[in-house]
């Protein structure tokens, strides 16, 4: 699906392939342009992406920013983006419960505050709310339901994103980095990279945490980013049927930062809370403390009565590209002509990738980007068929098909050999890539019973040398060469 050769000229050039460029490729192949994205790492969705929860939010309480905005539209139109991509997506709903009186006060003004704002919502008594939670707390006096809060697996979305822009005639180069820019009269002329320039009068910058970095490069330095440490938690599936909403303590107080977190399931049920939010030493800390799994559980646990610390199986750790003055989405044209942000982009970014893909059309538009668009886009792309989503006829006949739907090669996640091998034809190339398309490797076990037979069919169908296999890349090879 991806190229290592870097074209010698395209209309417009995406910096960053997480989930924000993958968008705007997307979006940008409607027209009938040359569209090239351009990512430092061998797969899409490596950097922010991959260290989102994969909330779907309904709101976020800084109403007055772009994000705030952003986010509203970017949940009603996720139906409409996760059946045209074919990518998982459950709207679970979110209860927000006051466990004190207090908070029972506070939950009446955010009532009437939130239905001023068009948020869709309504309130849930103690019967109910343990009717629809058995295992709430005891303490819980109400609740606020939110129903369009939902959750996609964000790595799935920026694949999908991809491959339909691909399908679509954009050309994506990775392990490709970005070392400079061709700016004549403060007017891009091209993008220098490791493998090569690439001749362009456009170019977005979608580098994620590296947004700040990329500017640099054009010379552009207003702005500073802040590093927000996210810390995830994730248990052993059996306590996903032990709740079924996403559920949020009342706040008190409101931090004007941030949306506070949650307890929440992934999009395959699996549970998952966080996240926090403290500073990170850089954008590569995503060092997991005791004393951060610690805070997520003490803020969280009160809302369950039954909870052991021994059910968590992983906890990770994204970093969120804050603009340290506006903390909001940076997008928009800059000094230098033809030079695009689409950056600093935090949470609910995965939220409003669509609407941030539109918004980057209707700037290069303005900016005098003409825009012819295309007679056969395809909208279309279909995932990896799983035998999660099946019942046991389909299964059966997906068998009858196909042999190597029948053998499992992670018991976990019941990922197959089948769906491994679709993963391979589809250029995954490393452990990760495969794991983030298929689940292979996510379960409890963590790949302990799956990565030797993954590895030989890697091997098996591109020929790669044992040597060669890697986690996610260069420098990350899973044997030594003899």
């Amino acid at each position: 699906m991806f190229i290592d050769k870097l074209p010698e000229k395209a209309d417009v050039v995406i910096i960053g392939c997480g989930v924000i460029g993958c968008a705007i490729a997307r979006e940008l192949s409607k027209y009938k342009l040359n569209i090239v994205a351009i990512e430092k790492e061998a797969d899409v969705g490596w950097g922010v992406t991959k260290g989102n929860m994969g909330v779907v939010h309904p709101f976020v309480p800084q109403f007055g920013k772009i994000k705030g905005k952003m986010v509203i539209e970017g949940n009603r139109k996720f139906d409409e983006i996760s059946h045209e991509l074919d990518v998982p997506f459950r709207r679970y709903g979110l209860l927000i419960v006051a466990l004190t009186f207090i908070q029972l006060l506070a939950m009446i003004v955010a009532y009437f505050y939130l239905k001023l704002k068009g948020i869709t919502l309504r309130w849930v008594w103690r019967r109910k709310l343990r009717e629809i939670e058995p295992y709430i707390s005891r303490k819980a006096k109400a609740a606020l339901f939110v129903p369009t809060a939902g959750a996609t697996d964000p790595v799935k979305l920026a694949i999908a994103y991809a491959e339909s822009a691909v399908e679509n005639g954009v050309k994506i180069v990775t392990n490709t980095r970005v070392v400079g820019f061709d700016i004549v009269d403060k007017s891009i002329k091209g993008v220098i990279t490791d493998k090569g320039r690439i001749e362009t009068n456009w170019v977005i910058n979608a580098a994620g945490v590296f947004s700040d970095e990329i500017e640099k490069l054009a010379g552009i330095t207003k702005r500073k980013m802040w590093h927000g440490k996210g810390v995830m938690v994730i248990f052993d599936p059996i306590l996903g049927d032990m709740y079924h909403h996403f559920i949020a303590p009342m706040p008190i107080k409101l931090d004007p930062r941030t949306k506070g977190g949650a307890i929440g399931l992934t999009v395959d049920g699996i549970p998952i809370w966080g996240p926090n939010l403290i500073e990170a030493k850089d954008k590569f800390d995503t060092r997991v403390s005791r004393e951060d799994i610690e805070l997520i559980i003490r803020k969280f646990k009160p809302l369950l009565r039954i909870f052991h610390d021994n059910w968590i199986i992983k906890y990770y750790a994204g970093i969120r590209p804050v603009d340290e003055t506006s903390w909001d989405f940076v997008i928009g044209p800059t000094e230098i002509r033809g030079f695009i942000n689409a950056s600093y982009i935090l949470s609910p970014g995965l939220t409003a990738s669509q609407v941030i893909a539109e918004k980057v059309i209707e700037v290069l538009e303005s900016e005098g980007l003409r825009l012819k668009a295309k007679e056969n886009f395809n909208p279309y792309r279909k995932g990896i068929r799983s035998i999660r989503e099946l019942d046991i006829n389909e299964i059966d006949k997906l068998i009858h098909e196909n042999n190597d739907y029948g053998e499992i090669i992670c018991p976990c996640n019941k990922v197959t050999k089948a769906e491994i091998i679709e993963a391979i034809r589809r250029g995954a190339r490393t452990i990760d890539s495969i794991k983030f398309r298929t689940g292979a490797g996510m379960g409890p076990c963590q790949g302990s019973r799956c990565l030797a037979r993954i590895i030989e069919i890697l091997v098996q169908e591109t020929g790669m040398k044992l040597s060669k296999v890697s986690m996610k890349g260069g420098g990350s090879e899973i044997f030594l060469e003899g």
